[in-house]
Parts: structure tokens; C-alpha cells; sequence
């Protein structure tokens, strides 16, 4: 998630390509924050719920994907020193995505996988098909191709293969045809999703953003390159345990090439930090940091989960795993990037014709920190204590933390469109 910034030498992505994704996962997130506060009792019970379906999908769908969607489109031309293809085809998706999230989400809230839910399912689809056609032809047109590039691209094709899935559990609801009814199948879409598409765009891009933010010299593409591999070979080792009903010591080895991967991650944006010129590091960037080390949560939590066994926490440890997900690294990265990349996008929007006509605010003055500070703590806190409310299933805990979250996100949308909206001030 990179904007080029006022003077990069590569071509900016129309804003009116990227700047309306940003509104909508805001929006996505405080819905989903809603949603929670509403009714934390949903987080108590088995994690096949009406509710837990509706937020999981809007954070993965609305907040995550859309979130990465679009800022990749200004990203994906830095990556391959090139330009986006088509602008058309990035409307398109946002488009698509836009109109059908909504009415995937609505037939999970209601518990309804009929024509709405079909239809927002194919429209979803759709959209990462014109996402994937666009960033394919901005490859072909380039000449580089470099391990974030192939990490990014390679993420976008897992994520067809989770829309897909998705579309085939939704009509084998209703019309089976599938070998297994789709409850069976539901670990298989989730972790293609989770590792496939989150993961391996997260780690591919976060080891090209984090080190510049730093501005660190160090540089390892060997290592980049190892983490891609094992990220894709355990993702296709668990699909291969998955369809041959081998759950004994081989449904380790997946997790175990993941935990190899993160850990060769974690060891490069370690070393990144040390060789970083740039020694004091802002809150938006420490926040991206802390996502690295919440990446442990998921596996820590899974790895427990099978060992335990569905022995006590069976639930809980289900729950806690996906909430660890998209309430823990995923937000935390976005958060962090989002006030990293969106005021260099609306800077080139509102500055770039009349930058010479005065002296121009700095990008980072385009939004208020005391937000950024507010929003951190209330994430941080409502995370934490949420998570202890799986665990002991206390809904004390799970109102308080619920509550914390609700505020994070008003204050990360009340600082978002504040840059949205931002006039240009010349002095």
C-alpha cells in the first residue's frame, strides 16, 4: 500500500482510481464494528452464525480486500516500474465489488444463501476477474518482475480461487451438488483466502513498504523469495491433507512451513529496522510493525487448537482464530499504511498543479494525529480485551472490547475523510 510520493519518477495512478476504495473499506470497517457491538453473544457461540458470517465477510471482503484492491492499484505500477493498464478496468472492479459486497453481507446477516447472496457472490467474483485482468496486462507490459510484484500477482489468483469457492458453497447450500455439504469445505475457502490471498499480499508487500518507510538500506531477496515458496507450499500441502482426509503428523508440516516463513519475515523487517537510516520511526509505521509480530497470534492460536485437539476451547479457539485475523494483523497493517499512503494520494490530487504557487502543507499534515493516536489505543486495547472475551467467553469483556473497537473505527474514519476532504492551503 504505496503511494508514489510528490517526486517519484514513476506515474501516479489516477486518484479517482484509488481514493474511492479507501472511503468504502472505512465504511466497511465501522460497519463491521457495529455489527459486533450489537451483539457479542454471536462471538460466544459456534463460529458458523448468522452475525460471525456477516462480520467476518465484511472485514474480509468490504475492509481487507477492498482496502488492498485499491491501494494496489497505486502500488502495482511502483512494483513493476511500469503503469496500471487500464483505468476502466479499475472502476470495473470497483464497481462490481462495491454493488456486491453488500448483498453478500445482507444474506449472511439473514442467514438467507439465495438470490441475493448468489448474486453478490457472482458480482464479487467478477470484480477480482477484472482486478486480475488488469494487473495481467500491466505485467505484460512491463519488463520487471521482482519477488513483490510475483508475490502480489500470484495473491490475486489465490483470491479468484477463494471467490470461486465461495460461489460453489453458496449454491450447494441450496443445491447440493458438491461430494460433502459446504460446511465441510469452509476451512478449505477460508485459508485460501487467509494465506493465499491476505498473507502472501501482506508479507510480498509489506517487505517492499516497510524497509522504505524506514528508509533502510538492507536488502534480501533471497530470503523474500524463501518466504514466497514456503507460503505457497504449505497453502498447497493443506489443500493436499485436506482432500486426502490425512489429519495425523502431515497436518503439522503446513503450519510448519507458515511458521518458517513468518519467521524468516519477521527476521527481515528486524534487520530492515537496524540498518534504517531514518532512526526515529513514526506511529503509522510502528503500527505496521506491530502487525508483523501479531502474525504469531493465528499461528499460536491454530497450532493449539490442533494439538488440543477439540478438547477444551474447541470454540473458542476456532473464533479467536479468525477474530486474531482480520481484527489483528490485517487491521493493523491497514491502519498503519492507511495514514502512510492515502495523504501522499490526496497531496498529488489537490497540490500537484499549484505546488509552485506557494508553500504547500506536508503530506503527513493532512491528517490530525491526536486521531491517530486515539484510534491506535482504542484498537489496541479493544483487540486485547475482546480476545480475553473469547477465551473466558465473558461478555463483560466482549461488550468493553467491542466498545473500544466501535471507537477506533469512528476515529479512523473521522481521520480518513478528513484527508478526503482536505482543501488545498497555500501559504
Amino acid at each position: 500500500m504505496f503511494a508514489p510520493g510528490p517526486n517519484s519518477p514513476i506515474k501516479n495512478t489516477d486518484y479517482r482510481v484509488v481514493l474511492p476504495f479507501y472511503a468504502y473499506a472505512a465504511l466497511s470497517f465501522l460497519l463491521a464494528t457495529i455489527i459486533i457491538s450489537t451483539d457479542v453473544g454471536a462471538f460466544t457461540q459456534s463460529h458458523f452464525n448468522a452475525k460471525a458470517l456477516a462480520v467476518t465477510h465484511t472485514m474480509a471482503l468490504g475492509w481487507g480486500t477492498m482496502m488492498i484492491l485499491g491501494a494496489s492499484h497505486q502500488l502495482f505500477p511502483v512494483l513493476i516500474e511500469g503503469k496500471l493498464y487500464s483505468n476502466f478496468l479499475a472502476h470495473s472492479s470497483f464497481i462490481l465489488g462495491a454493488l456486491s459486497i453488500p448483498l453478500l453481507i445482507y444474506g449472511f446477516y439473514t442467514f438467507n444463501f439465495g438470490v441475493l447472496a448468489q448474486t453478490g457472490a457472482v458480482g464479487i467474483n467478477l470484480a477480482v476477474i477484472a482486478y486480475l485482468l488488469n494487473l495481467s496486462l500491466s505485467i505484460k507490459d512491463s519488463k520487471s518482475r521482482n519477488v513483490h510484484a510475483v508475490s502480489a500477482f500470484t495473491a490475486v489468483i489465490w483470491l479468484l480461487f477463494t471467490t470461486l469457492i465461495g460461489l460453489l458453497l453458496l449454491f450447494n447450500f441450496q443445491h447440493p451438488f458438491l461430494p460433502e455439504a459446504s460446511v465441510h469445505y469452509l476451512s478449505l475457502h477460508a485459508h485460501m483466502g487467509i494465506i493465499g490471498w491476505f498473507l502472501l499480499m501482506v508479507v510480498g508487500v509489506g517487505a517492499r513498504l516497510i524497509p522504505m518507510f524506514l528508509i533502510s538500506k538492507y536488502e534480501n531477496k533471497k530470503t523474500l523469495w524463501w518466504v514466497y515458496g514456503l507460503i505457497n507450499a504449505g497453502l498447497t500441502l493443506y489443500i493436499y491433507v485436506f482432500f486426502t482426509d490425512n489429519h495425523a503428523i502431515l497436518s503439522l508440516a503446513p503450519i510448519a512451513l507458515i511458521a518458517i516463513a513468518l519467521a524468516l519475515f519477521a527476521s527481515f523487517i528486524y534487520k530492515a529496522y537496524q540498518k534504517r537510516i531514518r532512526k526515529s520511526v513514526d506511529e503509522q509505521v510502528k503500527t505496521s510493525l506491530l502487525s508483523v509480530g501479531m502474525l504469531s497470534i493465528p499461528l499460536v492460536v491454530i497450532l493449539a487448537f490442533v494439538i488440543l485437539m477439540a478438547n477444551w476451547g474447541h470454540r473458542q479457539f476456532l473464533t479467536l482464530y479468525g477474530f486474531s485475523i482480520f481484527f489483528g494483523w490485517i487491521s493493523a497493517i491497514i491502519i498503519g499504511m492507511t495514514f502512510k499512503t492515502l495523504p501522499f494520494i490526496v497531496w498529488n490530487k489537490v497540490y500537484h498543479k499549484i505546488a509552485g504557487l506557494g508553500k504547500t502543507p506536508n503530506p503527513k499534515d493532512l491528517f490530525k494525529s491526536n486521531l491517530f493516536m486515539g484510534n491506535i489505543i482504542a484498537y489496541v486495547l479493544g483487540f486485547m480485551i475482546f480476545c480475553a472475551g473469547i477465551l473466558l467467553t465473558d461478555t463483560v469483556l466482549l461488550n468493553i472490547g467491542a466498545t473500544l473497537l466501535l471507537i477506533n473505527a469512528v476515529l479512523y474514519n473521522a481521520n480518513v475523510f478528513f484527508i478526503l476532504f482536505h482543501q488545498a492551503k497555500l501559504k
